[in-house]
């Protein structure tokens, strides 16, 4: 799905959410090329480290997004979740939705034998001094969105465009890198869906349908 047309589908979505016409969803989806822009200051341009003729070359668009943290990549081969989900009246605290997020991808990745780990002062999902997984929320008035993405199959050559998230002394992996082999993608999106039941405390999650 287009970057632009996954934000209009959220920002109808929270809309939605708001007005009590829909429960709490998650978005499961794959981005082609896309570099994504924060909030903060100049929401990460100065960490793009290529000409725009370059990122036109290689079809990569730029986007702002209204999302907190910095710039990061999204692409093939990673799913990039998006939950819309009414925070109130019990989980209005956004540490602990960040710290929820974060706990649905270290089990996520722990199904396959790999440890994440939280890092002081980072958000994410890491593994050694490499970010399995990228969060970048945002929360109007307690309902979400934007959240998580996660490295399946990514071509972390794309990461080398961008400063990802403004970190300059830490590298990106992919579950792939990982293990050194392939790995189902509707497999991992089932245990992103599993986890966030557990995690949210959802007691029966209806109408999953994969991304393909």
């Amino acid at each position: 799905m287009p970057y632009a047309e996954a934000l209009a589908l959220q920002r109808s979505l929270v809309e939605d959410r708001r007005a009590g016409r829909i429960d709490d969803m998650l978005l499961l989806v794959e981005h082609p090329h896309v570099l994504t822009l924060g909030v903060r200051g100049d929401g990460g341009r100065s960490h793009i480290l290529v000409t725009p003729e370059a990122l036109a070359s290689r079809r990569v668009e730029v986007h702002e997004t209204g999302r907190g943290g910095d710039i990061t990549y999204h692409g093939p081969g990673q799913i990039v979740g998006y939950p819309i989900i009414d925070l109130k009246p019990d989980r209005c605290d956004v540490h602990r939705y960040v710290r929820d997020l974060e706990d649905v991808l270290i089990r996520t990745a722990a199904a396959y034998g790999v440890v994440g780990e939280r890092v002081a002062g980072l958000t994410g999902v890491w593994v050694g001094r490499e970010k399995l997984a990228a969060i970048g929320v945002r929360i109007a008035r307690w309902i979400t969105s934007h959240g998580f993405a996660f490295n399946v199959s990514t071509d972390l050559e794309y990461f080398n465009l961008i400063v990802p998230c403004g970190i300059a002394d830490r590298g990106v992996t992919s579950l792939e890198q990982l293990l050194g082999r392939t790995v189902d993608r509707q497999e991992v999106e089932q245990h992103i869906v599993a986890n966030v039941g557990d995690v949210f405390a959802y007691e029966h999650l209806d109408n999953y349908v994969a991304s393909h």
